[in-house]
């Protein structure tokens, strides 16, 4: 299995090398680490260099935009060298937080999905509270970077709308909350070709250790909700979401 997103730089109640080795010990194969603020561009691409199994995205989040400064795009540029970066994240939008900066966000997202078009890299999209404008932003900008829509948190016919597009739905720990309805129907129901695993450690962490820190190794309580949702089993959401990831994020 593949933890497509997971702020591992985060964890505080582990080091990183014990987050790799139970990420190994539970049957994740490889961790993509996001980058969220400017600090985490240095961060991540450091982080990765240091651990085999450990890929990394490159990106400002849409509630860090107000540092977002033009010369960033060379600093990505020169990190997107190494072999160990495959993508662009998270970027995108969110109105849960602050609605002041709508058009600050939407101009900073624009910008780097111009630029993952320019490095031929797939992007990682954050969309809380802006399906809508997240969906009309990338259909009208993006030009051949594939995207994965990270931590969906849309309805079923918003999934669909989305994999129409030739996009991807990345689910975590939500789909093992006991209400939540919304993302179990998207879980049960999207072409298996479409689904990617996630975390989003140290965030949403899984039933059943809700309450802890989040990790890559808990993937596999993720993947045993879906496989049950799906009537199907473990091995075979391991097998075709290992395989959707490696190709999205060109890990081959």
């Amino acid at each position: 299995m593949i933890d497509t997103h997971s702020h591992i730089n985060m964890i505080q109640e582990l080091s990183l090398q014990d987050i790799i080795n139970n990420a190994v010990n539970n049957g994740i194969e490889k961790i993509i680490v996001p980058a969220a603020s400017v600090s985490d561009l240095e961060d991540v691409h450091e982080l990765v260099q240091k651990y085999d199994n450990v890929y990394g995205l490159l990106g400002i989040h849409p509630s860090e935009v107000k540092d977002w400064k033009d010369d960033l795009t060379d600093k990505i540029k020169e990190f997107a060298k190494s072999k160990k970066i495959c993508g662009i994240g998270e970027i995108g939008l969110d109105y849960y937080w602050d609605k002041s900066i709508v058009d600050l966000q939407k101009e900073v997202f624009i910008k780097q999905i111009k630029l993952a078009n320019e490095l031929n890299f797939p992007i990682s999209i954050h969309d809380r509270e802006a399906h809508k404008d997240t969906f009309d932003i990338l259909k009208k900008y993006n030009n051949g970077s594939k995207i994965v829509m990270h931590c969906f948190s849309g309805s079923l016919e918003f999934a669909r709308e989305c994999i129409k597009e030739g996009w991807y739905i990345a689910i975590g720990g939500v789909v093992t909350f006991k209400n939540a309805q919304k993302i179990k129907e998207v879980a049960k129901h999207i072409p298996i070709e479409r689904l990617l695993l996630e975390t989003d450690a140290p965030y949403l962490t899984p039933v059943p250790f809700r309450g802890k820190e989040n990790q890559p190794a808990y993937v596999k309580y993720i993947a045993e909700e879906i496989a049950a949702l799906r009537n199907t089993t473990l091995e075979e959401i391991d097998k075709i979401t290992t395989e959707n990831a490696m190709d999205v994020f060109n890990l081959k």
